[in-house]
């Protein structure tokens, strides 16, 4: 359902500090598939999902999504099609607004409304009902602004706010990598009930191997801008640590596996 076509990009082109990052990518995503990505600093990974999402365009290359081209589409026109969870919880949601107005805002994602309410009250059970699936209290918590939220708080609620309206492709970029462990580990938890309730095909960026081998379907490792692991079906399903870093030492990936990637 996903297709990237020989892309190319190059950052800051004809300087001193030109990185020519993608030279030719190409990658198909399946409907359905749950990708987990995983590489060094500078592998390439965010990128990726920038070059989706259309927070910045290639060099050349084509996106197709659904098999229309959105190589070139405006971001804001590609968020009606896609939902993205970064790794600063600030930026997902409203911070001078309630949650009730953060949620009524998703909910009507892609709908043509007039200059009525911003809080859709008569959605109300069903906002509770969506919050108290997290179990941390945040259905009781309404009329809260989220400014007032712990991290924690934001991310989940700005992941429940993503996937209300089932997008067709989620993005996730380290979306737990600024919480603490107790609280990643309830994301995580979270994302994969969202995921596998709704059948949502989703890309997810990570820096914790355990995440990465224990979530979805299929597994990347991204090296310079370069997919050079590529595992899915059960060969992903019998995997251990010890397995996947001979598989990084064998395609010449053992210098883009960090501390943080084996002690998260």
């Amino acid at each position: 359902m996903l297709q990237l076509s020989n892309l190319y990009k190059t950052f800051n082109k004809g300087t001193v500090n030109e990185n020519n990052l993608y030279r030719g990518l190409s990658l198909k995503v399946n409907s359905g598939d749950f990708i987990t990505i995983i590489g060094g600093n500078g592998a390439g990974k965010s990128t990726l999902l920038n070059l989706i999402s259309g927070k910045i365009d290639p060099d050349e290359g084509a996106i197709l999504l659904n098999d229309s081209d959105i190589t070139h589409m405006p971001e804001f026109r590609k968020s009606k099609l896609m939902a993205r969870v970064f790794q600063d919880p600030s930026k997902g949601t409203c911070p001078s607004m309630t949650i009730l107005e953060n949620m009524s805002l998703a909910y009507n994602k892609g709908k043509a409304y007039g200059l009525s309410m911003g809080a859709n009250k008569k959605q109300v059970g069903l906002f509770q009902e969506l919050l108290s699936q997290i179990g941390i209290g945040l259905e009781d918590k309404l009329h809260t602004k989220v400014s007032l939220l712990s991290g924690g708080q934001r991310q989940a609620l700005s992941l429940i706010m993503s996937t209300m309206t089932s997008p067709e492709l989620l993005l996730l970029d380290e979306h737990t990598a600024a919480l603490d462990p107790k609280t990643s580990e309830i994301i995580i938890n979270l994302t994969e009930k969202i995921v596998t309730e709704k059948k949502i095909t989703t890309m997810m960026v990570t820096h914790n191997m355990n995440h990465a081998m224990k979530m979805g379907n299929r597994l990347l490792m991204m090296q310079r801008g370069r997919i050079a692991i590529d595992i899915c079906g059960e060969e992903k399903q019998g995997l251990t640590q010890e397995k996947l870093l001979s598989m990084f030492e064998k395609a010449g990936c053992e210098d883009a596996v960090s501390d943080r990637m084996l002690l998260a």
